[in-house]
């Protein structure tokens, strides 16, 4: 997000903050001034002082401002996209924020965890998936993909107590993907819990590098999709679960290869029955 700070009056080191509260607002959010500050290489008297310098009392002061600015309905996210492709092609924006969101989740995805999705959703006896709102496609690629390998996944729809009709049958060898864009919803925060008492396995697609929930999960992938404010893509989380795809397809090719000439097999034979 922009700040309307006059930076040619700063010194070297409030520049150093600025910059980087400027690139990593969210981040800032869930920090201390202690963290800052290591995070900066600056001294915490300096952080505490910059607060002053841009027109607010304290840290908290200036969480309390950004926080307001954050919340913004779906109407004033779409207008801030308007305001940003005034001046050009539509086209030309999108491709330059879906190249910028996939370049930020290459930079911040781990490989060890990358690699131990692939284990645990291989080798899961069931997969489940919740996806509430936007990200229902993720899910619904997930498991149209996946199940071609021979893996039993559920797409979980229910919300509320509904849920636990699924959760009742979830085993200590049973594995769930949870998507918590911006937030987690109070169903995931229920299926993270429960998991500590069942012994199922969580992984986490998030698009928050920081957030108070990354730890309760087993494993935490991560995918930009823009800054709050922003008109949230859905580009870089497609690239990740499609990689996942790929990766799990890879792992036991010649089983997979045999279902997919199955697959194959089978249009081919009832191809004027059930036509593509």
């Amino acid at each position: 997000m922009e700040f309307n700070w006059n930076i040619e009056t700063m010194s070297p080191k409030q520049y150093k903050i600025a910059d980087y509260i400027q690139k990593n607002a969210h981040r800032v959010l869930l920090s201390t001034e202690q963290e800052i500050a290591e995070a900066v290489k600056v001294s915490i008297a300096s952080v505490s002082h910059f607060w002053r310098i841009v027109g607010f009392k304290n840290l908290k002061d200036f969480k309390a401002h950004i926080s307001s600015q954050l919340e913004v309905s779906p109407a004033g996210k779409f207008k801030n996209v308007m305001k940003k492709v005034e001046d050009q092609e539509v086209q030309h924006h999108t491709l330059s924020l879906s190249i910028n969101h996939l370049y930020k989740t290459i930079e911040e995805l781990s490989e060890d965890s990358f690699q131990k999705t692939v284990e645990l959703l291989s080798n899961a006896n069931k997969v489940y998936i919740h996806c509430p709102g936007p990200s229902i496609g993720l899910g619904e690629l997930m498991t149209y993909r996946m199940v071609r390998f021979g893996i039993d996944i559920r797409l979980i729809h229910k919300g509320g107590s509904e849920l636990f009709e699924s959760l009742m049958h979830l085993r200590d060898d049973d594995v769930f993907v949870l998507f918590g864009f911006i937030r987690l919803l109070p169903e995931a925060k229920v299926i993270l819990d429960y998991s500590k008492e069942v012994g199922f396995k969580t992984i986490l697609i998030t698009d928050q590098l920081v957030s108070d929930f990354s730890r309760e999960a087993d494993v935490v992938l991560f995918a930009s999709r823009g800054e709050m404010r922003d008109f949230h893509s859905m580009i870089a989380p497609t690239y990740l679960i499609e990689n996942l795809i790929i990766a799990i397809g890879m792992k036991d090719k010649e089983d997979n290869v045999k279902r997919l000439n199955s697959l194959g097999m089978l249009r081919k034979r009832y191809s004027t029955d059930l036509p593509r």
